[in-house]
């Protein structure tokens, strides 16, 4: 048990193999062929263990792709020729979010194509729309990085056993639209009792807070963490989470509302960034003592007041710069303390890496979501073509937790 909650590692799990240990590390491809080949099975074995419980009707197997029997599924599931998608001609504001028609993607080999039910709205959406954040090469230009759905049909190299089954799925891109091609490694599946709103809700925040919190920054039970934007997917993802892990969670906010909706999710503390200095804050939270790790969106001159939020040996990862992409660190203080820092994008990696993060969640968080102990915070849903409307909420910054797209109404 883990704070109340059932723990799914079985009893021989190493956190080592994950962290701690650098050779146990997600964090180059080299390491991903590693795992591949030294590790797979061993992880498919441990999912399918645990989702066999979970879909008691269904036959599994979860690598190195997903497969599911449905207890009435057809052969073929028909999809038309072009599709509803958010594809803007150029940058702009939220204006320029509207309905235009694209074709069907065809999947590639290992890839399957969803009829997207809903669609997670994220923050690198909308520097993708203003400039800021342009596909890494091959994603499509349509934006979007989570979605829900189901599987209508399966590339070369994937059993056709997924077909019609409901799945969410991380991406590179295309998520705003009514049909998308993903690896069909990065999907997984949606237990009974997730709405497909729910579901597009938690892919990019899941995947993003457990290799940064977990993987990158070493975080185990009993560990502290300070979490900037508490009230953003990622912070309420990250409070959520470390409920469910034995950490202390600490986040920053901007209004005392958004303080009384950090705590009621489960957060330690919540610190008005507007009226407190957060520095001092966690100086006098910890006893001096300072926090093991700090989860940073700002960057910045953020980045050495963090570093003075950290206690010896204390690490503090980078996921986005929207503070500024520059900082003046104290190099002393960092090797007098032993500090490391490091930093993340996910988009741009690799299906290899992705597919493996998707194992690992898989096994060790995916439990929690079929129990009904982990669910994305959900603020607001807009139909997609209500997008502008979506991307100017994300903008005002009032949010708390998830906005959600739905693309297909039931």
């Amino acid at each position: 048990m883990v704070n109340g909650a059932v723990d799914p590692r079985p009893a021989s799990y190493d956190f080592r193999f994950e962290r701690g240990d650098p050779c146990g590390q997600f964090l180059d491809r080299k390491r991903v062929e590693i795992l591949r080949d030294q590790a797979g099975q061993r992880i498919a074995a441990a999912m399918a263990g645990n989702f066999i419980d979970i879909h008691c009707t269904a036959t599994l197997t979860l690598s190195p792709v997903m497969s599911i029997t449905p207890p009435d599924r057809g052969t073929t599931m028909a999809t038309r020729a072009v599709m509803r998608a958010i594809d803007p001609a150029g940058p702009g504001g939220p204006e320029v979010l509207t309905i235009v028609e694209r074709p069907v993607p065809v999947p590639a080999p290992n890839e399957v194509l969803i009829r997207v039910a809903a669609a997670g709205v994220n923050r690198p959406d909308v520097l993708q729309r203003t400039g800021g954040y342009p596909p890494p090469p091959g994603a499509p230009s349509i934006p979007g990085l989570e979605v829900s759905g189901h599987v209508v049909a399966a590339g070369a190299d994937v059993d056709d056993v997924i077909l019609g089954q409901p799945v969410c799925a991380l991406l590179a891109g295309g998520g705003y639209a009514e049909y998308v091609a993903v690896a069909a490694g990065q999907c997984l599946p949606i237990p009974d009792g997730l709405s497909m709103v729910d579901a597009a809700a938690l892919p990019e925040t899941l995947f993003t807070v457990w290799t940064n919190l977990f993987e990158r920054a070493y975080a185990s039970e009993g560990d502290t963490v300070l979490v900037h934007g508490g009230t953003s997917g990622i912070g309420t993802m990250a409070i959520l989470l470390g409920k469910l892990f034995g950490l202390t969670i600490i986040v920053t906010v901007g209004s005392a509302a958004k303080v009384q909706a950090a705590l009621d999710l489960g957060a330690a503390h919540a610190i008005n960034y507007r009226e407190e200095d957060f520095v001092e804050r966690v100086r006098t939270l910890t006893d001096g003592k300072g926090v093991q790790v700090v989860i940073d969106m700002v960057g910045g001159d953020y980045v050495p007041r963090n570093l003075q939020c950290l206690a010896e040996d204390g690490r503090h990862v980078s996921i986005a710069v929207q503070g500024g992409a520059s900082a003046t660190v104290p190099l002393f203080d960092i090797m007098r303390r032993r500090l490391t820092l490091t930093g993340s994008t996910l988009r741009p990696r690799d299906a290899a890496f992705k597919e493996m993060v998707a194992d690992e969640l898989s096994r060790t968080v995916w439990p929690h979501v079929a129990a009904g102990r982990l669910r994305a915070v959900i603020d607001r849903t807009f139909l997609l073509e209500e997008a502008a409307a979506a991307h100017a909420r994300m903008e005002a910054g009032d949010h708390v937790g998830k906005i959600v797209l739905v693309v297909q109404p039931d």
